[in-house]
């Protein structure tokens, strides 16, 4: 991911939306998630923390769906029909069912545009805090949870 440019995410917790590249908002990382992320290898002179297959490129949009088609999941998949655009939903059923925060905030953790152009010619805040204590409880709530867990790589 690379700082400050469309789709991009850096470590000083900004970005530029893809719909808008203009319009910066904050993305409020945890910090174990920093602790995360500053401890991928890097490439000097490459500014993104998950490399794409081209120098000097990101991962592809498409990557969690090959790699999950690859290990039977997907549409008519052997192992299950789940998709990549499940963790977003459950993060948002999560957000709608369960927590208390309110529909605009998980929208904008979503990095949803408002379609609304009046609405949004008056929506000025990032709700950056709000979306950072949201963040903190989503992260509370998926660890305690129990689940199956399926290793990503092959060889595990």
């Amino acid at each position: 991911m690379e700082r400050n440019r469309p789709g991009g995410r850096c470590l000083d917790r900004t970005r530029r939306t893809d719909e808008d590249p203009a319009r910066t908002s904050g993305s409020p990382f945890r910090y174990h998630t920093l602790n995360i992320l500053e401890a991928l290898p890097r490439i000097e002179g490459n500014p993104y923390l998950f490399l794409g297959a081209r120098h000097g490129r990101p991962l592809s949009n498409m990557a969690l769906l090959q790699l999950m088609r690859g290990m039977g999941y997907g549409v008519d998949g052997n192992r299950g029909d789940y998709v990549p655009h499940g963790f977003r939903s459950s993060f948002r059923d999560w957000s709608g069912e369960v927590s208390s925060f309110p529909r605009d905030v998980a929208e904008m953790a979503l990095a949803h545009v408002i379609e609304n152009k009046v609405e949004a010619a008056y929506r000025r805040g990032d709700l950056f805090a709000k979306r950072r204590k949201m963040m903190q409880e989503w992260a509370d709530y998926v660890n305690k949870q129990q689940a199956e867990v399926i290793p990503l790589n092959k060889h595990a």
